[in-house]
């Protein structure tokens, strides 16, 4: 989920849709989702969805004219054409998982190694 801390001071809206704007609580929709979805066991991260319009899912490329339209995505880069909307959700979804991915990484300690005469194996013969 897009961290929505600040978002009223990101968007511009004309003055007659200001007040939608601002009647809006972001911060009691964003508790609501995480109440719901740790009830339901489905884990939740935020992220920062800075760029996420304008970066190609598939190479990678970031640029102001990958969003040729408010509606219309279309790299520069590799041609990747399609709805901003998808292209930026896909994008939402890859730093959720990379976020996901690095905080549930396993703790692995260094493999602890036995002192040099504490072998569990018998003496080897000398010749």
């Amino acid at each position: 989920m897009e961290d929505l801390a600040g978002i009223r001071d990101r968007v511009r809206l004309p003055a007659a849709r200001r007040g939608e704007l601002n009647a809006w609580s972001f911060h009691q929709l964003q508790a609501f989702i995480a109440c719901k979805a740790k009830r339901a066991g489905v884990p939740v991260a935020t992220i920062d969805a800075r760029y996420t319009s304008r970066r190609c899912s598939r190479c990678g490329r970031t640029a102001k004219a990958n969003r040729p339209a408010r509606d219309h995505f279309a790299c520069v880069g590799c041609g990747l054409a399609g709805p901003a909307d998808q292209v930026a959700a896909v994008n939402v979804r890859a730093r959720a998982r990379m976020i996901w991915a690095v905080a549930n990484q396993p703790i692995v300690a260094d493999t602890p190694q036995p002192a040099a005469d504490t072998s569990d194996k018998p003496p080897a013969e000398r010749r």
